[in-house]
């Protein structure tokens, strides 16, 4: 799967963003893989701040498109763009703060 593959990439699923905080993020995603214990996948939201945690999970993303930031619980905050790679190990949390809709990949790990 190349990059202009996962950017044109049609998702499926799509809901409001329920730990927004402000604004009204809508959140979409396709699942590319799923073993129960790895998912792989496409993920995207729209503009708005919300409240994100991993519980249960650690989560790797590859963000290739949009912009914003991310704050975790203790105030390191992260620039998104394209080519930024994070890592969020069980038990993080943060508030995304998204200013131009975002387009990730992401493989997300049970920990449980």
């Amino acid at each position: 799967m190349t990059i202009d593959d996962v950017l044109s990439a049609e998702l499926a699923t799509g809901r409001p963003v329920p730990t927004a905080v402000a604004g009204e993020p809508y959140e979409s995603w396709q699942v590319i893989s799923d073993d129960g214990r790895v998912e792989l996948g496409i993920w995207e939201v729209t503009p708005g701040s919300f409240r994100g945690e991993t519980d249960g999970v650690y989560e790797q993303m590859h963000f290739v498109a949009g912009s914003g930031t991310i704050t975790d619980a203790d105030g390191v905050v992260t620039a998104i763009r394209p080519g930024v790679v994070m890592l969020c190990p069980d038990g993080w949390s943060g508030v995304w703060d998204v200013r131009e809709t975002i387009r990730k990949t992401y493989a997300v790990v049970k920990t449980r």
